[in-house]
């Protein structure tokens, strides 16, 4: 197995951390990376602007990259909310089909969404494939003013990545552990985090992400909204960034502060087996909790509610 290297270069006035396996192209290893940014609330144009700038600046070897929950909208807990709601089959998602098709990767990100069967708002993340082909997960787990602006999601979604079998995970879900041992059952390979977590609660951000990566002996790629959230009339909050991916024996394998940088990582499939013999827990006898099946796999389409 190669030793990871870790180097940083600028870009356009950011730094970027890196840590790549020696020959990772040539093996097949999947590169992830995390363009750590802070989100323009209710100004869906200029957040978009942002996610296709800092994608197109990426490497040529990225395959997977993960934008923070609420990405492409924003958030206030409020009838403004509504204005910017998208639709997933709308122009905003098409662009990031987009984006994604012509830099031949996917995109993970999180946007207010408007359903079409009946209006209702959803937290949720869009895995965009580089063929345009897009899954959505809405939040299940709500906390605070949110649940009184959007409905929480009834489904569990797993896709399939670069990184393999992939569930999708949206901030206050890290908490809870029965959907960590869902996802267990399903032996998925990795987690895609999408958080917003404020910068107070810091170090439970992280905490959790290591969690859910050890507790799962799965690969967690947690990205993080960064700067602050001032939007007239609504309460100002500053968020915590600190995007990280975390190696399945929990230990976090490269991670960012609350700069506005990209994180870029490869997830080798070779540690993810290493681990999973090392720590058997997905394997051991008794373990009858981790043997539900998964309800479901997202797809463009399905508005169900």
């Amino acid at each position: 197995m190669g030793v990871s290297a870790t180097r940083a270069f600028p870009y356009s006035g950011r730094a970027t951390a890196v840590v790549l396996r020696p020959g990772a192209e040539r093996f097949g290893v999947p590169t992830v990376a995390v363009p750590q940014l802070s989100v323009a609330n209710l100004d869906t144009a200029a957040n978009l602007d942002a996610v296709a700038e800092r994608v197109a600046a990426l490497p040529d070897r990225v395959a997977v990259a993960l934008f923070p929950e609420y990405a492409l909208t924003g958030f206030v807990a409020d009838e403004r909310a509504r204005a910017v709601a998208l639709d997933r089959d709308g122009p905003e998602l098409d662009r990031l089909r987009s984006v994604a098709a012509a830099n031949d990767l996917a995109i993970v990100a999180g946007y207010l969404e408007r359903a079409a069967s009946d209006n209702r708002l959803y937290n949720a993340l869009a895995y965009v494939a580089p063929d345009g082909d897009t899954t959505v997960y809405r939040k299940r787990h709500l906390r605070g003013s949110e649940a009184d602006v959007v409905t929480a999601g009834d489904e569990r979604v797993v896709v399939e990545t670069p990184a393999g079998s992939t569930g999708l995970v949206t901030c206050y879900d890290l908490n809870v552990v029965g959907d960590s041992a869902a996802f267990a059952a399903d032996r998925v390979d990795a987690l895609f985090v999408a958080g917003a977590w404020p910068a107070a609660h810091s170090e439970n951000w992280r905490l959790l992400l290591r969690a859910r990566a050890l507790d799962g002996v799965r690969w967690v790629v947690g990205a993080g909204w960064t700067g602050a959230r001032d939007v007239p009339d609504a309460p100002e909050t500053v968020y915590a960034g600190r995007s990280a991916v975390v190696r399945p024996d929990g230990a976090v394998a490269a991670a960012l502060n609350r700069d506005e940088r990209d994180l870029i990582a490869d997830l080798d499939p070779e540690v993810l087996a290493e681990q999973r013999e090392f720590i058997p827990v997905l394997d051991a006898a008794g373990n009858d909790d981790l043997h539900t099946p998964n309800p479901r796999s997202g797809s463009r389409n399905d508005n169900g509610v």
